[in-house]
């Protein structure tokens, strides 16, 4: 089936599973999380195809390396990497949705690629400029994390550390939960912030790209 939206039902099955993250609920449940937010977003990721193909997140944590974490995501996430190596993310919560496009976590040698080219004046001060240009349309500037000073060797002084110290560079939304969330209009809405996000994306993929270390090595 096409999509035509997210329902309200997917919004309020997950303001409960965060009241009550418990293998009981979920056993109750489990149906009306197939209907009202995987098949959804299924249809969502099907009709976004030719940005994928995606991969749908299990809906169950890994609890095996993990104390006191609950049994169950409290959102539904699909991603993707395209070709040049650039991710484009999405997730349905209790809060709403969320689009996300970038490079979210860097294996070792795309750091070291990233931050080489931050240092760099020229490809530096475009990154820079793209990153002010991306936060003044109201990208929020984020990755899995940062150091709290420079890796090691690179200038502590340098005018762009604070891109130097991220371990990722990713530009998101949070829409929240407005009347178009239930409408065919979150397909528009999804391929407008990824379009946005387009000029920092091709940027990384042209200094950064795809990780050649191997999966097991890789931060994500």
């Amino acid at each position: 089936m096409a999509f035509t939206g997210f329902p309200r039902e997917a919004i309020e099955f997950y303001e409960q599973l965060g009241a009550d993250n418990s293998r009981t609920f979920w056993a109750d449940n489990k149906q009306r999380f197939t209907d009202h937010v995987k098949t959804p977003m299924s249809e969502l990721v099907e009709a976004l195809d030719d940005h994928g193909p995606f991969h749908l997140f299990r809906p169950h944590n890994d609890l095996r390396f993990a104390k006191n974490k609950p049994p169950y995501k409290t959102h539904q996430g699909a991603f993707c990497e395209m070709e040049g190596g650039s991710g484009r993310y999405l997730h349905l919560s209790a809060d709403g949705l969320m689009v996300a496009a970038g490079y979210y976590a860097m294996a070792k040698d795309q750091l070291q690629r990233f931050r080489d080219a931050v240092v760099a004046d020229s490809t530096g001060r475009q990154i820079e400029e793209l990153v002010a240009d991306a936060a003044s349309r109201r990208y929020e500037i984020g990755a899995i994390g940062e150091l709290k000073t420079a890796p090691r060797g690179y200038d502590r002084d340098h005018p762009r550390i604070e891109l130097i110290r991220r371990k990722g560079l990713m530009l998101s939304k949070d829409f929240g939960a407005p009347k178009w969330l239930h409408t065919r209009q979150v397909e528009k809405k999804v391929r407008e912030c990824w379009a946005g996000a387009g000029d920092v994306c091709d940027w990384l993929d042209a200094h950064v790209g795809p990780s050649t270390e191997p999966p097991g090595d890789r931060p994500f």
